[in-house]
């Protein structure tokens, strides 16, 4: 069982529910060329695909166009169903930052045909996660930077200030579909700028304030 421990302290969650919110920065939805969503576009990934520093990412031979996505990650202290907005931020127990690795040709031909596209999101190392800090010591989760380089180029940055549902938005929304536990993981959306990665590449994604993940390709 993979497990999140907060730094500076002593407490440790079991991963649960990996969920994900999708379309959620407009510069991305536009790059993407995809349609504007009415409400958050939900996904999930299993446990499973969680790796932490140092661990290689591995690219599944069935694909040749995997895609990072650098993001806010949220963990979940507290249990609860149906939490209003104005109460959201309480169940937090910490932040950090995810990239959400996207096998984007498997990904396009799912939605082709209209099916659910899990299996070009929940691969093995497909949710490399930072450390994760206390939720006290961010001031203001819609007022942090995003970004994501690919062998010293930088690729993506961006503002959680640009989400179009904002942290406590959504935990209040998935909170009315799936119970949150403590454990959970929510992943927010995604900048602009996303991009393929290769065999050899070095990744370094980092939130001023919250954390920094640097991984390699396998």
């Amino acid at each position: 069982m993979k497990t999140i421990t907060i730094s500076g302290t002593d407490k440790e969650f079991q991963i649960g529910k990996i969920l994900c919110i999708a379309r959620n920065y407009v510069d991305h939805i536009k790059e993407l060329s995809n349609e504007t969503p009415q409400a958050p576009v939900i996904f999930t990934k299993p446990a499973t695909s969680v790796i932490f520093q140092g661990e290689p990412i591995i690219i599944p031979n069935h694909s040749s166009d995997c895609h990072h996505e650098a993001e806010l990650a949220i963990l979940i202290g507290k249990p609860g169903k149906d939490i209003p907005a104005a109460k959201a931020l309480e169940h937090i127990a910490g932040y950090g930052v995810a990239i959400d690795l996207t096998l984007r040709d498997v990904q396009a031909e799912l939605k082709k045909k209209g099916l659910p596209w899990d299996i070009a999101k929940g691969f093995d190392t497909a949710c490399p996660l930072s450390g994760f800090v206390a939720a006290a010591t961010v001031a203001d989760p819609q007022n942090l930077q995003v970004r994501l380089s690919v062998n010293g180029q930088l690729r993506q940055d961006g503002n959680t200030s640009l989400m179009i549902h904002s942290v406590a938005a959504m935990i209040s929304y998935m909170s009315g579909i799936f119970t949150l536990e403590a454990g959970d993981v929510i992943l927010t959306g995604t900048p602009a700028g996303v991009g393929p990665i290769k065999s050899g590449d070095s990744i370094e994604a980092e939130i001023p304030g919250v954390g920094q993940l640097q991984l390699k390709v396998a």
